[in-house]
Parts: C-alpha cells; sequence; structure tokens
C-alpha cells in the first residue's frame, strides 16, 4: 500500500518565523499575502515571501498563502494582480474564502478551501472538492467520529485540520459580532477579539449568574497526545495556529509536534513525512514553555466541560507551585518545578484578576521579585515566561540537514565525485588528473574531508571510497570539488521541485444548499455568479454588506448552558435561573444567548430590548 503523505503545517507572521518554522521541522508554511488575510495585521511583502518560497523548496516544503477575507467587487482585479504575482515567486497553494475567486483569471495555481468557508460536513467537502479545490481546512470543532466520516465520503481530498493554538469560540466564517460592535469585520481580517472580553451572565429577571468573567475565552486547542487518532481519522495536514505569534512560538511549538509525528513514523509505514530532510534541535521542545491560556482537545471526543478560560485570556503558562508567606524583601514559595532568574510569574487575585511581576533573583525557594506582588499565602503561581528557554531559543536553536552520500572513485582519466541525496537528485564532477601514489594512507582523511560540510543544507550520511591503489589527491583539490559538488546539488534540487499546477475549470454540481443567507458571506457579484451557476437560487449579500436586522452574531459549539451544568439533554438538571439568559459587556452592550439543542449550539444575538 502507499504511504499517506502527512504534512506538518506551521504558522509565519514573517520571514523570519517562516525559516525557523523550516528549519525546525515543517513541511510547509502558512503566511500572509501583502493584502487580503484573514490576519491584517501579518501581512508580507512579494519579496519576502519569494525568499521564503526558495529556502523552502530547497527541502521540499511547500509555501501556502493565505488570501482568505470575502473581497469587495473593486477589490477583484488587484486581488488578480497579486495572486498572477504570488504565482510567479513560485508560491505553491493559496488559502482561500471568497468563491469570486475562483471566477478570476487565475494561474495555474492550487485553491485550499479556508475554514473560513465552515467546512463541518461530508457534503461541503465533496462540493468544495469537485469545484476544485485541492485541500481542505475543517472546522476546529469536530470530533473524530466526524472528520473520520468526512474521509470515507471524500477520501481523495486531503483534509487540513487545526491541532494547537487559539480557538475562535464561533465557528469560523460565521462570526459577525466584532462587525457589528466595532465596525470590524472577522471575515476581512479585523477581528476585535470580542470573544476574549469579560462579561456578566444574567438571567430574565435580572439576577446576576456569573460576575465579569471571560465567558466566551476559550482555552487552547493542544491536540499532540491525538495525532495518531486524527491520522487515523483520515487528517492528512496537522496545522498550527499562530500567524500573530513570535517566532519562540512557532520554533518550540513545531519542533515539538514535529518529534510526535516521527516517532508515529517511525513505527506505521502507511504514513510518510511530506518534505526531506532532519531537524537537529538544540533544546528539549516543550509545549507549556509557549503561550497558552491553558489546554483543550476541544470537541474531539464528544462534548466536553473544561473547554472555557473563564478567568482570563492571557497566558498562564505552567503551574509552578503555592506562594506561602512573605518574608521582608522575598517570597518562600512551595513547589516541584525550579525558577530561574528573571522568570515571569503570574497569579489570579482575590478578585480573579490576573497579576504579575518579574524574578528578581532565586535563592531555592526563595524569590526575590523586582518590585513586590499584592498577594495571598497559598495562592497559585504561574510561570509566563521561562528566561532560561527563551534564552535558548533566542539562539539559533535548529538546523535542518538533508542526507547525501559520497562517492570518489578513480578512472584512467582521472577521479570522479560523485553526490547523491535522500530524495535521488544526483551529482557527479570529472577530476581530471595525473595518479600519483601517496607516502601515507589515504582513504580515512579523504572521508574526513567530504564529510565537512559546514553550513551547507547537507549532511554526509555515508562516504565511500573507492580506488584501485593509494592515490594521492590534494586537500585543496578535494575541498573545491566538494564545494562545486554542493552548489550544484542545490541548483538540482531546486530544478527537480514539483510544484502542483492546478487549472481552475467551471463546474456546475450542486452546491448542498438551494438558498444562501448573510451566512454564506457573498460580498461581490463574481461570487453570487459562481453559487448561482451551482445551483443556488436565494442569495443574500454578505453581513458585512447589508447589516440584517436580529441576526446570530456567533455560532458556538461551547455552550454556557452546559457548561453551568444545565443542560437539558445531557445533564438533565434544571437551571435555578429563569431564560433567556443575557451577556453583559463591561461597557453596558448586552447579547441575548439563544440554546439550539437539535444542533448542540449556542448562539450569541444582540439585544434589542
Amino acid at each position: 500500500m502507499k504511504a499517506r503523505r502527512i504534512e506538518l503545517l506551521a504558522p509565519a507572521k514573517n520571514l523570519e518565523c517562516g525559516i525557523e518554522a523550516i528549519n525546525h521541522g515543517a513541511d510547509a508554511v502558512y503566511i500572509g499575502a501583502p493584502k487580503f488575510g484573514a490576519r491584517a495585521a501579518a501581512v508580507n511583502s512579494l519579496e519576502d515571501i519569494e525568499t521564503l518560497v526558495r529556502y523552502a523548496h530547497l527541502y521540499n516544503a511547500r509555501i501556502y498563502v493565505t488570501v482568505n477575507t470575502i473581497l469587495k467587487d473593486e477589490e477583484l482585479e488587484e486581488t488578480e494582480r497579486m495572486i498572477a504575482e504570488l504565482y510567479r515567486i513560485g508560491v505553491d497553494a493559496l488559502i482561500v474564502q471568497d468563491m469570486g475567486i475562483t471566477r478570476l483569471q487565475l494561474p495555474p495555481i492550487p485553491l485550499h478551501a479556508s475554514t473560513q468557508m465552515d467546512n463541518r460536513t461530508p457534503e461541503k467537502v465533496q462540493f468544495l472538492w469537485k469545484a476544485g479545490f485541492r485541500q481542505i481546512v475543517l472546522a476546529r470543532e469536530l470530533s473524530l467520529g466526524e472528520i473520520r466520516r468526512i474521509h470515507e465520503a471524500c477520501p481523495e481530498a486531503p483534509l487540513e485540520v487545526f491541532v494547537h493554538g487559539a480557538l475562535c469560540v464561533s465557528y469560523s466564517g460565521q462570526c459577525y459580532v466584532s462587525q457589528a460592535c466595532f465596525g470590524r469585520s472577522a471575515n476581512r481580517g479585523e477581528c476585535a477579539q470580542f470573544c476574549r472580553l469579560p462579561f456578566s451572565m444574567v438571567d430574565a429577571e435580572g439576577k446576576v449568574i456569573v460576575r465579569n468573567k471571560h465567558l466566551l475565552s476559550l482555552k487552547d486547542l493542544n491536540q499532540s497526545d491525538e495525532l495518531e487518532q486524527l491520522l487515523d481519522a483520515g487528517a492528512s495536514s496537522f496545522k498550527i495556529e499562530g500567524r500573530l505569534k513570535d517566532v519562540s512560538y512557532v520554533k518550540n511549538v513545531t519542533a515539538a509536534y514535529r518529534q510526535k509525528l516521527d516517532a508515529i513514523f517511525a513505527r506505521r509505514s502507511e504514513f510518510k513525512r511530506a518534505s526531506s530532510g532532519t531537524s537537529h534541535l538544540e533544546f528539549h521542545p516543550q509545549l507549556d514553555k509557549s503561550f497558552s491560556r491553558g489546554f483543550t482537545n476541544y470537541f474531539l471526543h464528544g462534548r466536553e466541560q473544561d473547554i472555557a478560560s473563564f478567568d482570563t485570556p492571557k497566558s498562564l503558562g505552567e503551574e509552578m507551585g503555592t506562594m506561602k508567606e512573605i518574608r521582608g524583601n522575598y517570597l518562600v514559595v512551595a513547589g516541584v518545578k525550579p525558577f530561574n532568574n528573571g522568570d515571569g510569574i503570574c497569579f489570579l487575585d482575590e478578585q480573579g484578576r490576573l497579576q504579575g511581576f518579574r524574578v528578581n533573583r532565586v535563592d531555592g525557594n526563595k524569590l526575590y521579585p523586582q518590585e513586590m506582588p499584592h498577594i495571598k499565602p497559598r495562592t497559585k503561581l504561574y510561570r509566563n515566561y521561562d528566561q532560561e528557554f527563551e534564552r535558548l531559543l533566542a539562539r539559533r536553536s535548529a538546523e535542518r540537514k538533508i542526507k547525501v552520500s559520497w562517492l570518489l572513485y578513480d578512472h584512467p582519466s582521472g577521479f570522479s565525485l560523485e553526490i547523491a541525496d535522500e530524495d535521488n537528485n544526483r551529482v557527479t564532477l570529472s577530476l581530471p588528473r595525473q595518479k600519483e601514489l601517496a607516502r601515507t594512507p589515504q582513504v580515512e582523511n579523504l572521508k574526513t574531508q567530504l564529510s565537512k560540510l559546514g553550513n551547507t543544507p547537507f549532511e554526509a550520511e555515508a562516504v565511500e571510497v573507492n580506488f584501485a591503489a593509494n592515490w594521492f589527491l590534494p586537500s585543496s583539490v578535494l575541498s573545491e570539488a566538494r564545494r562545486q559538488a554542493v552548489e550544484k546539488l542545490i541548483v538540482l534540487r531546486r530544478i527537480n521541485y514539483r510544484r502542483e499546477l492546478m487549472v481552475w475549470k467551471q463546474t456546475a454540481h450542486a452546491f448542498p444548499s438551494a438558498g444562501l443567507t448573510y451566512l454564506g458571506n457573498v460580498m461581490n457579484q463574481r461570487a453570487a455568479s459562481f453559487y448561482h451557476e451551482h445551483g443556488v437560487q436565494r442569495i443574500e449579500p454578505a453581513y458585512e454588506k447589508v447589516p440584517v436586522e436580529d441576526a446570530t452574531l456567533m455560532f458556538c459549539k461551547h455552550c454556557l448552558r452546559y457548561s453551568m451544568g444545565w443542560c437539558p439533554i445531557r445533564q438533565r438538571v434544571r437551571s435555578p435561573y429563569r431564560e433567556p439568559y443575557y451577556l453583559v459587556s463591561n461597557d453596558g452592550r448586552r447579547f441575548r444567548l439563544e440554546f439550539d439543542c437539535k444542533h448542540c449550539q449556542m448562539k450569541v444575538k444582540a439585544a434589542n430590548e
């Protein structure tokens, strides 16, 4: 059976992050275009993207560029020109949301269906695959069973799943609250992070159920222990969230998932990694050292209770122990993990607010802070900045090397040097030279010389010297031949890199629905034409174009009624409060909660009363 190609897909907010993602083991990197990406704060120049493409392709890694916002009619021409440039510089695929892009004059560049398209059913995935999308990014909320059913319905479609990082509380592409409240559209890359704000939850009579908590702020995703189950369910691309994260996050998280996947591949031959080379690390990856709000599997195994981070949307980091007492200018702590000078420590105060301090000096179980915090005994301490770990990551923390083998042999006209890499690329150099016998044995010295690959992308796995006699070959001659062979192999790898090409063809198979409301996010006439050609009769404009009165602003798998223990279906516990419930923000905005038990969803609407 042919092994299935599995991709570790890492984020990059800029060129530095992209290169380090490759160095630390990514098979592919996704990065923002100069415009029209779903993270408006993470855009990149064509020059930087081209540099990243050249670097990645050396390792047979791919570069995907996000052009995944909905577009106005007047933006389509500029988008078309930008896509042509992205294709010219060698980008492997575009991640898109707007169907209007499919009606542009496109070069033969593959399109991937962004999670912003709300891809959560077999019917939707089948439709997108038949339409021509070469990879489908699934909704984060899906369970293993739902992923498996999608894979079984459309086994040829590569399925991309998120495995790590921040979670949106609303289904992606179905959140309009930022637009409604602040005029900043999440579908246009300008999310105002409404879900990370604190709210009070009140009932129909105004009774306060919860006061000033981050009720819509979810913990961060961590599927590092679920990768094999995801592979068996049909996932082919494992995506790390984080196009706004710093380079240390990219290094650490990418390396951690690379190690996990490689351990699976080592014992399961039906899977193989999607790029070349081996990443040699100078540190031990630890996921709890990078930014997180605490971790969850989300709904991978069905509905779970503990997915929200009600106390804070900020990074708590790793739990270190408790504060015992204050003595003079230091804290006495009890814990199992050692602290370092310069660590950043945080804790939740008596009001549940996140507070923090920097450790100036550590002496055993004594912490000397830069400024003494207001903290009570028995308070839990967390480390959200590990000084020593960050120092490791600030240096060169990984090298990625492609294995090569050398063969040096003689023939009547002199010598030949051959280098072959792990992907069967091969270069041979002829060294015409008069032969002369050496006074001392040469083979081991020649092998040592050829193994010196230094700052090149290569490392010697095997070196063979096949001489009929103990010939003398000057080190200077061999060094120059080695340099030329390496340069030619780099050129050959780039020549032999094969981009997948796709000529977009118009199709007319039926869309799963005969009508589209504002939830279809149809912003321009070309997108409307796409849906009309696929059998959609009624098309309403996007919410960003024509706001809808009493619209549902968020569709959430996360359910506050379930979190409180009052789910009438699963928990069968009667709430002591009267519905409807409301969320009230600190600026006085009110939002009504509706519970769709048939579809196991919570809906958030603006309260008009």
